[in-house]
C-alpha cells in the first residue's frame, strides 16, 4: 500500500510538466492540480508510513515484554533453587524459555517492520522536499505563464488592431498630400492665365499708344 502511494507521487513529479502543458486548455489550472495531487498522495503516504511506525513500535514494546519476562522467570528460578524448591525452579525455567523463545521468533519480524518503517520515513521525508519544492515552482510556473500570455496578447494587438490604425492613418496622410498636390497645381494654372492676361492688357495699352503717335506724325507731315 504505502510503497504504491510512493510509486504514485514519484510519477506525478517525473511527469514531462512541459508536454503536459501544451497540451492543457488552462495551464495555470492543470499546474495548481498537479500539486494538489501531490500533496494528497503525500498525504496519504504519511498515514501509511503513521502505520508502519505504529506496527514497529507494537513490535518492539511485545519483543521488550518478552525479553523482560524472561529476565524475570530467570531471577525467579534463581531464587526458587536458592529456597531448595527445585518443582517451583523448573516451572520458572519453563516460563522464561516460553518468552525467551517468543522474543527469538518475534526478533526477525521486529526487524524488518523496523527497517521498513527506517526506509519509509526517509523515502517520505524526501517527498516532502519534493512537493515544497514544487510549490515553489508552481508559484514561478504560473508567474512566467501570466507574463508570457500578457506579452502574447500586447503582440498580438499590436499587429492586429494596431496595424490596421496605422495603415488607416498612413492611407489618410498620402490623401492630404494628394489634396496639397492638387491645390498647388490649381495655384501654379491660375497664377498663368493671370498672368498672361496682364500681358494682352498691357499690348492693348502700347498698341493704342503706338497708334496716337502715328495720327500725329501724319498730321505733322501733312502740315
Amino acid at each position: 500500500m504505502a510503497m504504491s502511494i510512493f510509486s504514485r507521487v514519484s510519477d506525478i513529479f517525473k511527469a514531462n510538466i512541459n508536454d503536459l502543458l501544451d497540451k492543457a486548455e488552462d495551464p495555470e489550472k492543470m499546474i495548481k492540480q498537479m500539486v494538489i495531487e501531490m500533496e494528497e498522495a503525500v498525504g496519504k503516504a504519511t498515514n501509511s508510513v503513521g502505520i508502519a511506525v505504529a506496527n514497529e513500535k507494537r513490535l518492539e514494546k511485545i519483543y521488550q515484554q518478552n525479553l523482560a519476562l524472561t529476565e524475570e522467570w530467570q531471577n525467579k528460578a534463581v531464587l526458587a533453587v536458592q529456597s531448595n524448591r527445585d518443582d517451583l525452579a523448573k516451572l520458572a525455567l519453563e516460563k522464561k524459555n516460553s518468552y525467551q523463545k517468543a522474543a527469538s521468533d518475534l526478533l526477525p519480524t521486529y526487524e524488518q517492520a523496523k527497517a521498513a518503517s527506517t526506509q519509509l520515513r526517509g523515502q517520505l521525508s524526501e517527498l516532502k522536499k519534493k512537493l515544497d519544492e514544487a510549490r515553489i515552482r508552481r508559484d514561478t510556473l504560473i508567474a512566467r505563464y501570466k507574463a508570457a500570455k500578457a506579452k502574447e496578447e500586447i503582440a498580438s494587438s499590436i499587429s492586429g488592431i494596431g496595424g490596421d490604425a496605422f495603415s488607416n492613418f498612413d492611407r489618410f496622410e498620402k490623401k492630404v498630400e494628394d489634396k496639397e498636390a492638387q491645390a498647388d497645381a490649381m495655384v501654379e494654372i491660375t497664377g498663368d492665365t493671370n498672368l498672361s492676361l496682364e500681358k494682352e492688357f498691357e499690348a492693348l495699352k502700347t498698341t493704342s499708344n503706338v497708334d496716337s503717335e502715328l495720327e500725329v506724325l501724319k498730321a505733322n507731315l501733312k502740315k
